[in-house]
């Protein structure tokens, strides 16, 4: 039988605003409500992105506390809350780590190329990384192509990445006007996968553009998960506009119960991400 489904749900990305969507959630009220409706909908997670007082992405420490606290304070432990340390151009890998050590969110997401961007930080992403095992955050690293799946190996063969207690996410496209990524391009990222063989890695899937429903129907057939939400994509399938995330979410839990696989809730998540 396939695993549980895990379905994420990212809502506001770090460089959407309202004039994009104005459902968009910005403060830490506005994500409380939008994140409580995907819950309903079917999600487990919240990839959480945190602004400043402009409305602009922040990792700031002031900034993130006050929304992951929030989330925390009125949700509980209905969702498992991963904090993001996208750089956008703006943050290092110190800053970004600094985050991830002072409020020790159950979850973190990294993005390999950003955290290593080259090999006079394999010592102290080691350090980093071991650390965030230990502490019993849920890492999810972020890979943007077959080679960056390649170097994650490379990576954990030389023990700078720890072996368990981790999690993968592939992105088909990027942020440019008219993005439409494509179910096919899944198969590099499968064909490494299967080239490896062993051990399996847990693995989820986000895409850019109006084919996201598409591309996260085809990784949850092949027993991957999904992230879904207003961070890659506004839009259904038809190319009109999404209500809100939550809208988002519920017809990825109808794709994927309709392909007969369970989901994932929190605290089954819990279970079986973080228990190795």
């Amino acid at each position: 039988m396939s695993n549980p489904c895990l379905i994420i749900v990212a809502p506001n990305g770090a460089r959407r605003s309202k004039a994009d969507h104005p459902a968009l959630p910005i403060s830490p009220a506005e994500m409380v409500d939008e994140v409580a409706a995907c819950v309903e909908a079917g999600a487990a997670m919240v990839h959480l992105h945190a602004r400043d007082a402009e409305g602009r992405h922040s990792l700031e420490i002031d900034d993130n506390a006050a929304m992951l606290k929030q989330v925390n304070d009125e949700l509980g432990d209905q969702v498992i809350v991963q904090l993001t340390t996208e750089a956008v151009g703006i943050y290092q890998p110190p800053q970004q780590m600094e985050l991830i050590r002072e409020l020790q969110p159950e979850a973190a997401s990294f993005a390999l190329r950003e955290l290593i961007p080259g090999d006079s930080w394999l010592e102290q992403a080691a350090d980093f990384f071991g650390w965030v095992r230990d502490r019993g955050i849920l890492a999810q690293y972020i890979l943007y192509s077959a080679d960056d799946l390649a170097r994650y190996y490379r990576l954990l063969d030389q023990g700078v990445l720890p072996g368990d207690h981790h999690h993968l996410l592939f992105v088909l496209g990027r942020y440019s006007q008219g993005q439409q990524s494509n179910p096919q391009e899944l198969l590099p990222f499968l064909q490494q996968l299967e080239q490896r063989q062993i051990p399996t890695v847990s693995w989820a899937l986000c895409a850019f553009g109006q084919r996201e429903q598409q591309c996260l129907a085809a990784a949850c057939s092949f027993d991957g998960d999904a992230r879904v939400g207003f961070e890659n994509n506004l839009l259904r399938s038809d190319g009109s506009q999404a209500n809100n995330n939550a809208e988002q979410v519920a017809q990825l839990r109808h794709n994927v119960l309709g392909m007969g696989r369970e989901l994932h809730n929190a605290a089954s998540v819990r279970r079986c991400y973080k228990s190795s």
